[in-house]
């Protein structure tokens, strides 16, 4: 019996100890938040050893606790706060274990934000964005990993944060590992920006991404690319830290340029806490098959479900169960965990990033990666929201499907926003009701893209091929709502360069000509100014290459024009001096566009505005051609000289032009 007494009143005490150990809280996000906001409601995800459990209060004048919430994780717990009555300053937040006197105090910053929402402006039709791979653009050499740099790594050795990630290796010669490029080396380039012409800067995904380089048979791979967040409150280090970053944007803000950030939602990085220890059973889509593999991203053997990458079933009116859930429940790569934004903490915690980022580092726009893959209502929540706070900002999202329905559907009101419903008629078909409108400004023309990749080796015929796929497209842009808010490219980080592996300039400067002239906010892909080229079928990192001259012993510099060729000169020379016209010219703008179907092989786009106007004009043969001008006189009013943007010469617009083999000219009058 003292026996039985004596371990009761053992128990008894380690109970007590236990419960009084002082809560251990190793992290809040969002790191800080603001006062001011339209939405008053602040989740707080904090982390820490049996912090779940933990009694939580808060005395700061303004603030209400609205919930707390419980995960089935003990170390993660979810604050609900109200700070719409708050002013700036330090909050105290309190946490102790159950029956406990004494807890553990965290101060929280609650700051002033340095402009209202609706002041900040984001991209348009008006900029011109150049996206770039930080990792492949240039670097400083500033966080290389010290033994990169000759420097020791044992013990003793001053480690950096970049020797302080998961094993990886610095290593140019290797497509897929990591190159070494950095905010800083951005930084240093900012001018070249200004001397080309373009106005916007995106940048591939620039947070923490720490997963280890991987070993297969047919190579090594890394997420150079940025893609795997592991952290969305944290620059990767490799790149350089969160002050680096703003510091690069206010400096590109001082040169005119604006920023867009890579964001996504869709997925995180396999090495991302919340996977090791999920919040909740919910938290990811399709977890299950983490228990089969014991946890690894290794994924042979289990009920892993990759997604099919086919975005089509997400509109589809006869999509089968199977198709829907393969798109939008499928982990994109067994190494990028797919997160469920139909879970509302998850959706919650996302959304607050991108405030969080917006108002901490001043971006100007965000582009959304693998837009439709994520659950429709919680991304329109996100923008929703977005808008509501910030009418004036601007979100692009990559909406990857080639005919131009696909991405109209998902432009802010369409009226082609129908979604299934789950349900079923009594044939088995599939009931679509008016979807939710998505809210989303921009969507990226996927459609235009494909076409002009087709009709670079086309000859213009007289009904379908070269430029006419063009003509084709074009003629659909009644299907969205503000073409204005249509992204177009001819080339990015996940397709192949547009010269694949040539070097036709002529037809580089059509498909530029036309990017630039439409109606469209035009994006182009670091180094086409210099005609770099590559292809996917070589491996990604061929259509990734490094800018040359951005890296510490590289060959040649063509940031300038001697470290250029004559051939990359003429097509740098020719881009900017478009880019520098395009600035501030309101016929881009506002100018309303009319174009002809291509007429012995000759395709022609107009932009008017009053009385000024602008033609682009496309030889689309490799055999001299003539523009007739008595097709096209509606353009005018009485009789009418243009000038030729790039090399300054004029053109009677009442007379017939001779154009040589796949000519490009842009007249304006």
């Amino acid at each position: 019996m003292k026996h039985i007494l004596l371990t009761a009143a053992l128990l008894l005490t380690a109970t007590m100890t236990q419960a009084a150990k002082k809560p251990d809280v190793k992290r809040i996000d969002p790191t800080c938040w603001y006062a001011g906001m339209k939405d008053p409601s602040l989740q707080l995800m904090v982390y820490g050893q049996g912090i779940r459990d933990a009694e939580f209060s808060t005395s700061y004048p303004g603030v209400t606790v609205d919930s707390v919430v419980r995960l089935e994780s003990p170390n993660y717990l979810l604050l609900y706060l109200n700070v719409g009555g708050a002013q700036p300053g330090e909050m105290t937040l309190s946490f102790k274990a159950a029956g406990a006197k004494k807890g553990t105090d965290v101060k929280y910053q609650l700051r002033q934000r340095e402009m209202a929402g609706s002041e900040r402006r984001g991209f348009t039709n008006a900029d011109v964005l150049y996206m770039l791979m930080p990792d492949r653009f240039a670097s400083s050499g500033k966080y290389l990993p010290t033994a990169s740099k000759g420097g020791k790594t044992g013990k003793g050795a001053r480690l950096t944060d970049a020797d302080r990630m998961r094993p990886y290796t610095v290593d140019r010669s290797e497509p897929s590992l990591r190159h070494g490029g950095d905010l800083e080396g951005l930084r240093q380039h900012l001018d070249y920006f200004n001397q080309l012409g373009v106005t916007a800067l995106w940048f591939t995904p620039v947070l923490e991404n720490d997963s280890p380089d991987q070993v297969f048979p047919f190579g090594r791979y890394s997420t150079y690319h940025g893609y795997a967040t592991t952290d969305y409150y944290r620059v990767d280090p490799r790149f350089g830290t969160n002050d680096d970053y703003r510091r690069l944007i206010d400096e590109a803000h001082q040169r005119g340029l604006k920023v867009v950030m890579d964001m996504i939602f869709n997925h995180c990085g396999f090495e991302h806490p919340w996977v090791s220890d999920m919040p909740a059973k919910d938290w990811f889509n399709l977890p299950e098959w983490l228990k089969e593999s014991n946890g690894t991203s290794d994924s042979r053997g289990t009920s892993f479900l990759q997604t099919s990458y086919k975005l089509t079933p997400v509109k589809d009116p006869y999509a089968s169960e199977v198709d829907l859930r393969e798109t939008q429940q499928g982990w994109f790569v067994s190494t990028m965990p797919d997160l469920n934004q139909d879970n509302p903490h998850v959706m919650t915690y996302l959304i607050q990033n991108s405030v969080w980022w917006i108002e901490t580092a001043g971006i100007d726009g965000i582009r959304m990666d693998t837009y439709p893959y994520a659950f429709i209502p919680g991304m329109a929540r996100w923008m929703k929201t977005l808008a509501d706070e910030y009418p004036n900002f601007n979100t692009v999202g990559e909406t990857w499907v080639t005919e131009p329905a696909f991405p109209a559907a998902w432009q802010r009101g369409s009226r082609l926003n129908w979604q299934p419903t789950g349900r079923r008629d009594g044939k088995g078909n599939m009931i679509y009701d008016k979807g939710i409108d998505s809210y989303l400004p921009t969507v990226m023309d996927f459609a235009l893209y494909d076409r002009l990749d087709s009709a670079k080796t086309e000859r213009t015929d007289d009904w379908w091929k070269g430029l006419n796929r063009v003509y084709n497209v074009l003629c659909y842009d009644y299907l969205y709502e503000d073409p204005d808010h249509v992204m177009a490219f001819i080339d990015n980080h996940d397709t192949d360069r547009f010269l694949a592996n040539g070097k036709d300039m002529p037809a580089l400067k059509q498909a530029l000509a036309i990017l630039l002239t439409i109606r469209r906010i035009p994006q182009i892909y670091y180094g086409t100014e210099i005609m770099m080229n590559g292809t996917k079928a070589v491996t990604d990192g061929d259509v990734r290459k490094d800018f040359p001259g951005g890296f510490p012993g590289d060959e040649r510099n063509a940031f300038t024009p001697e470290g250029r060729t004559k051939q990359e000169n003429e097509m740098w020379n020719w881009l900017s001096r478009v880019l520098h016209w395009r600035q501030g010219n309101r016929l881009i703008v506002e100018g309303r566009q009319t174009q002809f179907i291509p007429w012995q092989g000759v395709y022609v786009i107009a932009r008017r505005l009053g009385n000024h106007g602008v033609l682009t004009i496309l030889n689309g043969r490799r055999e001299a051609a003539t523009w007739h001008a008595e097709r096209y006189k509606e353009l005018f009013n009485g009789k009418v000289s243009a000038r030729d943007i790039v090399s300054g010469q004029s053109h009677d617009m009442g007379s017939d032009i001779k154009l040589a083999p796949r000519q490009t000219l842009i007249l304006e009058y």
